[in-house]
């Protein structure tokens, strides 16, 4: 059974100051020769991020306060936009249907998972997207761009379904925007009271939700 989880982006007003990004898992082996083996423990990598500390008004941390017992402290997910790796395309650009490739038609299969490719040569890693922003996703079939109305988005799985199955060895792509699905990963929050209209919030660990 999935965990529950909140359709609703953290306050951007909130994560401007926000530090973090991904973190691997990794064995590292040293040999008696002085050899190592290295084995990937995660197939994913996993990102984590902290939204404070900062100054912040009294309205700001209101809004703090409000979502983060909305959320249950860490018990419901929500959806966080990392403002340096939030869409398909290169940083400053506009997404667009080629911007990455979901899969190659076979004739009968019409569902694509989106996914973001870092790097090419060596060793690609195809993150799979599964929290895509509504209207943000557009879908080409063999460098045509297709028309909204000709696929499905699941808004909460990141699944494209297109209505008529892409011909064997048509490449499907698609462009996009999407948030991190993550939860609090603490409790409790601190507010250092130093003035009357604003105050410190010690830090408040997000980590992003696999599954």
């Amino acid at each position: 059974m999935p965990s529950p989880f909140h359709e609703v982006r953290f306050p951007l007003v909130l994560s401007y100051g926000s530090r973090g990004g991904p973190e691997r898992r990794t064995e590292i082996v040293t040999l008696g020769s002085g050899d190592e083996e290295r084995n990937a423990l995660w197939r994913h990598s996993r990102r984590s991020y902290n939204a404070g500390p900062a100054l912040r008004s009294a309205e700001d941390v209101a809004l703090l306060v409000a979502f983060f017992e909305e959320r249950r402290g860490p018990l419901y997910g929500f959806r966080w936009c990392d403002t340096f790796d939030h869409g398909s395309a290169p940083p400053g650009q506009a997404p667009a249907p080629t911007d990455q490739r979901l899969g190659t038609g076979d004739g009968a299969t019409r569902g694509f998972q989106l996914v973001k490719t870092y790097g090419a040569a060596f060793a690609p890693y195809a993150r799979p997207i599964i929290k895509p922003v509504a209207g943000s996703v557009q879908v080409a079939v063999g460098g045509v761009a297709l028309a909204a109305s000709a696929f499905a988005l699941d808004t909460t799985t990141g699944l494209v379904t297109l209505k008529v199955a892409p011909a064997p060895g048509a490449v499907v792509t698609a462009g996009f925007l999407f948030d991190v699905p993550v939860r609090f990963a603490t409790d409790r929050i601190e507010i250092d009271h130093q003035a009357l209209r604003a105050g410190v919030v010690a830090d408040i660990p997000i980590l992003e939700i696999r599954r």
